[in-house]
């Protein structure tokens, strides 16, 4: 089936490197589960599955120190006190990135919790509808949900973009997490390489 394009961007992000225990230090670009949970953001239907298939970078990759408070416990539901902020809150480094924008390509397949009715049209006509009215069930974000994310539906045929003029190694990045044993999710990772702005996602060879 066709695929769909949104151009994402933002003026920060952080697509979490999982090594780092303490201190939250980005990526150099957009993960595909950060990529693909955008898409899921705008429609998501457990008859169906979303695959990143391209990232294009569209904007120089640029970074920014922050420094900020979190907060180390969560809140219960069945707590009658709260959380006592200044009891927990907790001072961390950031390494973010700034003014991002990407192009994302995606298909979906369907899978087998597609009801008699289900048919790849009709939820492409329902994803079209939504993402060009820039309808979503949650709003989308850039790693995390701080950094929230403008999307566009774009037609890269009638209004191509070009990415910047890069390429290096990235190394070893997150590509997903492996749900088929729900009490024990693995992450899955890949070798991912930027050539001339693109990350081509077509026949990667992921690992866990």
């Amino acid at each position: 089936m066709k695929g769909f394009c949104l151009e994402v961007c933002g003026p920060y992000a952080c697509f979490t490197r999982p090594e780092m225990k303490v201190e939250r230090v980005s990526y150099d670009i957009i993960t595909p589960s950060a990529a693909r949970a955008i898409f899921d953001a705008v429609l998501w239907k457990p008859a169906i599955l979303w695959r990143i298939t391209r990232i294009e970078v569209l904007a120089p990759i640029k970074w920014i120190s922050v420094r900020r408070n979190e907060v180390a416990a969560v809140a219960s539901t069945r707590s009658k006190t709260g959380v006592f902020i200044e009891d927990d809150r907790q001072q961390r480094a950031g390494l973010f990135l700034r003014d991002v924008r990407y192009r994302l390509r995606a298909e979906f397949s369907m899978t087998n919790k597609a009801g008699p009715d289900d048919n790849e049209g009709k939820f492409a006509d329902m994803f079209h509808r939504r993402a060009s009215g820039g309808q979503c069930f949650t709003q989308p974000y850039l790693g995390c949900r701080e950094f929230s994310a403008e999307f566009t539906l774009v037609d890269p045929d009638a209004d191509p973009a070009t990415p910047i003029a890069e390429t290096r190694d990235l190394g070893w990045m997150l590509y997903d997490m492996d749900f088929s044993d729900p009490a024990k999710p693995k992450p899955q990772f890949f070798h991912a390489l930027l050539a001339n702005g693109v990350v081509d996602l077509t026949n990667v060879e992921v690992r866990s």
